[in-house]
C-alpha cells in the first residue's frame, strides 16, 4: 500500500514517509522524530475529528469510527473535542480499534488532563497503529 492509503495524504508525515519509499510504515517511524513541532501539529490536524459526520470522513475512517449514532454521544464527542483542541492546539486522534464512540469518549475524557507533550506523543503513536492496522487488511 501508497502511504497516502495508510495516512491522512496531506499530512507532512504522509508526504515524508511517500519520499522515502519503501514500507510506508517503517518509513513514517524513520520520519517521526525528524518532524518539526509544527508538522506534528499539521499531521495531528490532517486527521477526521472522531465523530465528525460520515461526509467529512475518508473511506478507512468511515469503516474505523463505526456508526454509533447517539445524539448525547456524538453532542458530547464534539464538545470535549473542541476543548481538546483550544487546550492542547491540534486535534485528539486515538486508535477506535473497534470501539464505539462512547468507549472512545471515556478515553477523550480521559487525555484531556494529560500534558500536552505526552498527548502530542499519543496522538502521533496512534497515527502509526491506524496505518500499521490498514495495512494489514
Amino acid at each position: 500500500m501508497k502511504a497516502s492509503e495508510l495516512f491522512e495524504p496531506s499530512s507532512p508525515l504522509a508526504r515524508k514517509a511517500a519520499a522515502r519509499g519503501g514500507d510506508p510504515v517503517a518509513a513514517a517511524e524513520a520520519v517521526l522524530p525528524e518532524l518539526s513541532e509544527a508538522e506534528k501539529v499539521a499531521t495531528l490536524n490532517a486527521h477526521p475529528r472522531i465523530g465528525a459526520p460520515a461526509a467529512a470522513l475518508s473511506e478507512h475512517s468511515r469503516r474505523e469510527q463505526g456508526s454509533d449514532q447517539d445524539p448525547a454521544v456524538l453532542a458530547e464527542l464534539a464538545r470535549l473535542n473542541a476543548e481538546y483542541e483550544r487546550r492542547f492546539g491540534f486535534r485528539f486522534v486515538v486508535f477506535v480499534n473497534g470501539r464505539s464512540r462512547s468507549q472512545v469518549l471515556e478515553v477523550l475524557r480521559q487525555r484531556i488532563q494529560r500534558p500536552r507533550e505526552l498527548e502530542m506523543q499519543e496522538g502521533l503513536a496512534a497515527i502509526i497503529a491506524i496505518a500499521r492496522d490498514r495495512a494489514a487488511r
